[in-house]
């Protein structure tokens, strides 16, 4: 099983961050208003950055280091094509539905 950290751009233009199995279903509940208050209050949301990790823990201390990190830290990480997987995600997911 593949554990990722996200981050979600927010309505309000803030950042928040999280870690799922799968980060297309986690960003429907949070549009739902299923999940943090943070996105519920300051939703809708948009998919910015996933970035694959081993296990559940090292998605943890990511989620954590992510939160820790100014606000124009985060918006280059999103940019960081290297680090960022949200693209490829993307593809295969829609080649999925297809």
């Amino acid at each position: 099983m593949a554990f990722y950290c996200y981050m979600v751009l927010c309505a309000n233009g803030g950042y928040y961050t999280g870690w799922t199995t799968d980060p297309i279903r986690r960003l429907k509940q949070h549009n739902a208003g299923v999940g943090a208050r943070y996105t519920r209050m300051n939703g809708p949301c948009e998919l910015s950055y996933v970035e694959e990790v081993a296990d559940h823990i090292a998605a943890l201390k990511r989620e954590f280091e992510i939160k820790r990190l100014p606000h124009l830290k985060k918006v280059a990480l999103c940019a960081d094509e290297t680090r960022n997987i949200l693209a490829s995600l993307m593809e295969l997911n829609n080649s999925a539905e297809e």
